[in-house]
């Protein structure tokens, strides 16, 4: 039954994994949208997602599958792309940010782990571990992902265009290469990159 299980289980990791599990999720669509209100796009701002508050964020469907399968998401952050300028900046520096933000919340936690009381060593090692996780999972170039709209900021409009077309079934894919076990791979490998530099930066 995933995280819900330990619930019952072991109700005091439940807390340590499932609160650094949402301020991360949480952290990830912010940062999406005070990227997007910074270049030129109010959106996020005038529907309220520049919130830490989890209600803003949080889809009723997504944070369930979060705890029952391991597989959840967030409502996406509205950004309305053709208000950004520069317009193709804007794309990759908004798309990028939340990834960013992952990282940054990684480094963070490993850095704190140093210097933090044995009580709190689980939660920070919990955190550094879900953004690494996180940052990983959403540089994988496959539509709806961060990394699919990266890289269109850097292809071809024809190119553009196949993958907007790609994008309303790429949830589909999604589960479907996860299921199949398609993506394992690549994402450890992405992780295991991404832990060795950040753990580089903080020693």
């Amino acid at each position: 039954m995933g995280l819900i299980q330990s619930l019952f289980t072991d109700p005091l990791s439940f807390v340590l994994f499932a609160i650094p599990l949402l301020y991360s999720i949480i952290f990830h669509e912010l940062a999406h949208g005070l990227v997007a209100y910074k270049m030129g796009d109010p959106t996020a701002k005038w529907l309220g997602r520049l919130s830490l508050d989890p209600r803003r964020h949080l889809d009723p469907i997504g944070t369930v599958a979060l705890f029952l399968v391991g597989f959840g998401w967030a409502k996406p952050v509205p950004v309305n792309f053709a208000n950004l300028r520069p317009q193709r900046l804007g794309l990759i520096l908004v798309s990028a940010a939340g990834i960013t933000a992952n990282l940054i919340l990684a480094f963070f936690s490993f850095f704190a782990m140093q210097f933090a009381p044995p009580y709190l060593f689980e939660g920070l090692s919990n955190m550094g571990r879900i953004n690494i996780m996180l940052a990983s999972f959403n540089l994988i170039p496959i539509p709806p992902l961060d990394g699919s709209k990266i890289l269109m900021g850097f292809s071809t409009r024809r190119f553009q265009y196949t993958l907007q077309q790609i994008e309303p079934y790429g949830m589909f894919i999604l589960i479907g290469l996860l299921l199949i076990g398609a993506l394992n791979r690549p994402i450890i490998l992405i992780e295991t990159v991404l832990a060795h530099i950040i753990r580089f930066l903080v020693s």
